[in-house]
């Protein structure tokens, strides 16, 4: 029998700490749910100390998801703590997850502590988790640029307190494959009482080593690796759960290890979470990249069309790629729109949000004749952009773009209940339009990404526009969809406008970076 590899989702938690990645309450749920349906052992839904917004995220999580463990982040303090457990007291599992720094540089620069002090609060937060839940995680914030010598040290108080999991992090992601498994090897051989925990890692890509550091890992005995959807996250991002994953399943003669991922699932999860992120997947990135089962090369072409193996190491099908999928379209009925959108993890909270979704359907019908599980998860996610843009909505839109002139757009916005009016000229129709909406708004953000992707194949596809907006420090994401372009600008840039006016600003007292 082969050991378990279990599988640590941080999508929600380190995965938001993106810059404008931030992600609403129910936004939170959906994907807790589609990682449900992934199977993934562990989610961390959040850092409840953060902030009301987190607190309720998590609670929220932990009420409504059965088969995976519920895990809240929270510092080597009593106050994080007890909130972690108040959150997580409806999950039917839950898991307490509490950190502190142990690399001389936090200590000494960051913490003030003395490492007596640092083992002293990591034993005593341990402890009082235990109080809430019997599953306990500690890591050892930037451990992979700590003293060894002292990570045996507290990693041994630490179980002795009752941690029984034990989070080895490469926090800054400066860590290199074969010194990372050593570490691994070396504390699990070291630590007198190492037989008690599961060791885990939580590798960051900075060096565009996170997958490389983890597996190293997992070769060498943890048996635990923390990663995100699309690999998510702060600066350059985390593991990436597919890239683990599959490296783990394909590669069974490599790893004494399997995991309980229902593969055929990654996929959708992959492209929910780029949907509510607005962080678009890269064509050639692996597994769920556009490109990732893609071949152009003749000889490659000919290989596969003699025997797929001779090119191909994962099957398509396996992750999601080219399962029978029900395509919709203008005749399809009420019933077949629901069952479809509930399968791909929406929920309708009444009988009036499911009447408003169908009919917005049935006008997307109209404009293209068949309807993917992408225009859906589309569709359901536009539909909660509006219902929460209270402040801004686009009532209208003209433009007018021809040869030899210069654009011109004419846009009527609703703003705090009054209808206004503004015209503006741009070098191109998109410009102009948003030129136009900004002269109305007045918001002086930055525009720092703007980004456009199709979502399904054809002339007629919905275009998916992300745009990135700064304001005095703030960074927010926004998105928008249409099988117009323009109208698809406008709704990202009126999308990321209202995420600017929401009060509700995610502040995190810690960065929770482990």
């Amino acid at each position: 029998m082969k050991d378990k590899l279990i599988i640590f989702d941080t999508t929600l938690r380190d995965g938001e700490q993106s810059p404008g990645a931030s992600m609403t309450r129910d936004e939170k749920v959906r994907i807790a749910r589609a990682l449900e349906r992934l199977r993934v052992d562990i989610i961390e839904a959040g850092f409840p100390a953060a902030s009301p917004g987190d607190f309720e995220s998590v609670q929220a999580v932990a009420n409504v998801i059965k088969d995976s463990t519920v895990c809240g982040l929270a510092r080597a303090l009593d106050k994080d703590i007890d909130r972690a457990g108040e959150a997580l007291k409806g999950a039917k599992q839950s898991r307490i997850h509490t950190f502190i720094a142990t690399s001389p540089i936090h200590m000494q620069m960051k913490l003030q502590m003395t490492p007596e002090q640092v083992i002293e609060h990591a034993v005593r937060a341990v402890k009082r988790a235990r109080q809430y839940t019997d599953d306990v995680e500690f890591s050892p914030e930037d451990a992979g640029r700590s003293d060894e010598d002292f990570l045996c040290r507290i990693l041994e108080a630490v179980i002795n307190a009752g941690a029984r999991t034990l989070n080895i992090p490469d926090t800054v992601g400066y860590s290199v494959p074969q010194q990372f498994g050593a570490t691994i090897a070396n504390l699990i051989q070291r630590i007198p009482n190492a037989d008690k925990a599961i060791f885990s890692v939580h590798c960051h890509n900075d060096l565009g080593l996170a997958v490389a550091n983890s597996l190293a890992a997992v070769m060498n005995g943890a048996r635990q690796v923390e990663c995100t959807i699309n690999g998510l996250g702060e600066r350059a991002g985390n593991a990436s759960l597919e890239e683990i994953v599959m490296a783990v399943r394909t590669r069974h003669d490599v790893f004494d290890c399997q995991t309980r991922i229902d593969t055929r699932e990654i996929l959708t999860c992959s492209k929910l979470v780029s949907s509510i992120t607005g962080f678009p997947v890269q064509p050639n990135k692996a597994i769920v990249g556009a490109n990732a089962f893609a071949h152009e090369a003749g000889i490659h072409q000919d290989g596969v069309l003699k025997s797929r193996e001779t090119y191909e190491i994962m099957r398509a099908e396996d992750v999601g790629w080219s399962a029978n999928r029900m395509v919709l379209g203008k005749h399809s009925g009420r019933n077949a729109f629901k069952s479809r959108v509930i399968e791909l993890g929406f929920e309708f909270a009444s009988e009036a949000e499911l009447n408003d979704a169908f009919s917005r359907f049935k006008q997307l019908a109209d404009k293209k004749h068949e309807i993917f599980d992408e225009d859906l998860q589309m569709l359901i996610l536009e539909a909660g952009f509006e219902a929460e843009d209270e402040y801004i909505k686009l009532i209208a839109l003209k433009v007018c773009s021809e040869t030899g002139e210069i654009p011109n757009a004419k846009v009527t916005l609703r703003i705090n209940n009054q209808e206004l009016t503004g015209n503006a000229g741009g070098g191109g129709a998109v410009d102009a339009s948003l030129k136009a909406i900004e002269k109305l708004v007045m918001s002086n953000a930055v525009l720092e990404l703007y980004s456009v992707n199709n979502i399904t194949n054809g002339t007629d596809s919905q275009g998916e526009v992300t745009v990135r907006l700064e304001k005095a420090g703030r960074i927010v994401n926004g998105l928008g969809a249409d099988t117009d372009i323009v109208i698809a600008s406008a709704k990202a840039y009126i999308n990321a406008l209202n995420k600017l006016q929401s009060p509700d600003q995610r502040q995190h007292p810690q960065k929770g970076d482990v």
